[in-house]
């Protein structure tokens, strides 16, 4: 072999690598390759790890590890312990990514970094971490050398593309920061629509759950923590839940909790036991109806409201933002605004005071079953004599819950 000729192996092996791929062979590799991350991240790191929703078999458990390590370099303890403390600590100043305290360009742009500086806290690895594995190759290899297996994907991919795959790999190293830390993280408490209102922030950033893995369904998430499936309507599709499902077909995956699904029974007129626990049970999804329900009472009010009083534009439409919120969680000069729009409607003014005392029902965790019970016949009962018509009609469905 000539000079030339060993050149132009050398040329040709540093334009194509050891595939030769075309440019859309490549691009369609690396979506494969970061679509099989993010899949390992959702079922793996999130659904399994931290919210013990499900368990893994050790072959597709020990796969993911390695791919994890390999493509990402994250540790499972400390991914696990930062995303519980998130939870527990939620939109407060302890929450290691809330774009509610650190402002949604930090979350969004620096998600990554929020993440490594908190992983360095000792404090929360040990206190969140528990019940992560811990054997010889988690502790000599993953967490030891955790940046050795992102070292060896740059050569794995430059051998198989060429000059190209160092580009490869940098898509494969920014997909997680940029899909994860910054676009759940940040977007998911920032825009979105909500199924449930629970006490954060979180949303749904699209119904269709597939660029990353059903993560994108973050309020359903945040409302359900324990449940292996994110999707909850009929219009929304999580990947991620159709993976587990086909490892759990397989018997490689066992699903321990999803979120309840409501019952109804269409005969049921009188609330009994079995009412109070499906409706406790299920309380989030009473409140997402209620939602509706009072959303159908401004419409109906909106014309008479804007007719006997002079409220700007602007007012009419923060105030309908503050009827979605717990009346508990709302702040003074808030609830001194809805007292204002409350002066020109009774309905509105009923059905917020009644959200209250429906959510409290819940709430009381000293009274006896047959207490709340009777709290419940009681409210249904004014709720139907209110000669409102969708809180008539809401009450009505709250006592068919079986």
């Amino acid at each position: 072999m000539n000079l030339n000729s060993g050149l132009n192996l050398v040329l040709d092996f540093l334009s194509n690598g050891l595939t030769h791929a075309t440019v859309w062979q490549v691009v369609i590799a690396t979506l494969v390759m970061t679509h099989i991350t993010i899949a390992a991240v959702t079922i793996f790191l999130h659904r399994c790890q931290a919210h013990r929703a499900l368990e893994l078999h050790a072959i597709p458990s020990h796969f993911f590890r390695f791919w994890l390590w390999l493509t990402t370099g994250m540790v499972t303890k400390e991914w696990a312990a930062i995303h519980r403390k998130h939870h527990a600590k939620c939109e407060t100043e302890e929450d290691p990514h809330s774009p509610v305290t650190r402002g949604i360009k930090k979350v969004l742009f620096e998600g990554a970094e929020l993440y490594r500086a908190e992983s360095k806290n000792r404090e929360t690895i040990e206190k969140y971490g528990h019940g992560t594995p811990d054997d010889w190759i988690e502790r000599n290899l993953y967490t030891k050398h955790s940046a050795l297996g992102v070292s060896i994907l740059l050569v794995v991919d430059v051998l198989l593309f060429g000059v190209l795959g160092v580009t490869v790999w940098a898509v494969q190293m920014l997909w997680i920061p940029i899909t994860a830390a910054g676009i759940i993280n940040g977007i998911g408490h920032y825009w979105g629509y909500r199924n449930y209102n629970c006490t954060d922030a979180s949303t749904n950033v699209f119904p269709i759950g597939i660029l990353i893995g059903g993560e994108e369904l973050h309020n359903n998430h945040h409302t359900f923590g324990t449940s292996a499936k994110l999707s909850s309507k009929w219009y929304e599709f999580d990947i991620g839940w159709m993976y587990i499902s086909i490892l759990s077909a397989m018997g490689l995956a066992t699903v321990k909790k999803i979120a309840p699904a409501p019952r109804f029974d269409r005969q049921k007129l009188v609330c009994d036991i079995n009412t109070l626990q499906s409706v406790v049970a299920n309380r989030y999804d009473v409140m997402a109806k209620y939602a509706r329900s009072l959303q159908s009472t401004w419409h109906e009010e909106i014309n008479q409201i804007k007719q006997k009083s002079t409220f700007e534009p602007n007012f009419l439409k923060s105030s309908k933002k503050l009827l979605q919120r717990e009346p508990a969680s709302l702040q003074s000069n808030q609830q001194q605004q809805l007292s204002e729009l409350f002066k020109h409607s009774k309905a509105l003014k009923t059905m917020h005071e009644m959200r209250g005392e429906l959510a409290a029902i819940w709430e009381r965790s000293h009274s006896t079953s047959d207490q709340l019970l009777h709290q419940l016949r009681d409210w249904c009962a004014r709720a139907e004599a209110s000669g409102i018509r969708s809180l008539q009609e809401f009450s009505l469905r709250l006592r068919s819950y079986a």
